[in-house]
């Protein structure tokens, strides 16, 4: 029985975590430069992978696994549900697709909730872990650079039923050690976990050419007002 799971997955993922972090739309994203409609996809496309993950968490949560770590307030789609509807309005269910990278991602989630439940804490732990880690400070750069009002449009960086962050933190890692698996276990959770920071990883990449048309016509709008000037 392995002990240290939460302290194993931290070590086992700080190099994905980190090509992770340098994607250029998420470098963007924390330097400030947020493009609404980039951003709006990226939370529909959320939307299509949390849904996945709580339907198969939820169908697991009695499995010895899966019990320890099954936390409801964490759950993110009702939340993402209100930023969706400020972003594209109340028939927003029929304007939203899972972009190709996401239908990967959501698959594998189904799959592994069939087969391999135990794997589910890679997904659970990559993202809500991440979610509640840098959940405000994400928050407040996507409102500062959308110049949002109040919380209207980042529910999702919001967890209203936990009231300490840090204590949760705590409790969830205690959780994960709490967890009876073998070393062989481990190893294919983490690898899992890698899988999952790859997944979104590359569910980024794919909002990375809207940020690349921003700044090319941000660069054309600036060659317009010089030569409007000359």
């Amino acid at each position: 029985m392995v002990t240290n799971l939460a302290e194993q997955l931290r070590q086992g993922t700080t190099k994905s975590h980190s090509m992770a972090e340098n994607v250029s739309f998420v470098k963007s994203f924390l330097g400030g430069v947020v493009d609404k409609t980039s951003y709006r996809i990226l939370l529909a496309n959320l939307f299509f992978v949390y849904s996945a993950i709580e339907e198969e968490m939820y169908k697991n949560k009695n499995d010895l696994a899966i019990c320890p770590i099954y936390f409801d307030q964490l759950n993110r789609k009702k939340s993402l549900e209100k930023d969706l509807s400020y972003y594209y309005g109340l028939d927003w269910q029929a304007m939203i697709v899972p972009s190709t990278v996401t239908q990967i991602y959501v698959s594998r989630i189904h799959e592994i909730g069939k087969n391999q439940p135990e794997l589910l804490i890679s997904h659970a732990y990559t993202r809500y872990m991440g979610d509640l880690s840098g959940g405000q400070i994400l928050k407040n750069i996507a409102k500062n650079a959308m110049q949002l009002s109040d919380d209207e449009g980042t529910e999702f960086y919001i967890f209203r039923e936990i009231e300490n962050d840090k204590e949760f933190k705590r409790k969830y890692r205690q959780a994960l050690d709490s967890i009876s698996v073998t070393e062989d276990q481990v190893d294919l959770i983490i690898s899992e976990a890698n899988v999952a920071f790859n997944l979104n990883m590359k569910m980024f990449q794919e909002l990375n050419f809207n940020i690349v048309k921003i700044m090319l016509m941000l660069l054309s709008n600036t060659i317009n007002s010089f030569r409007n000037i000359i």
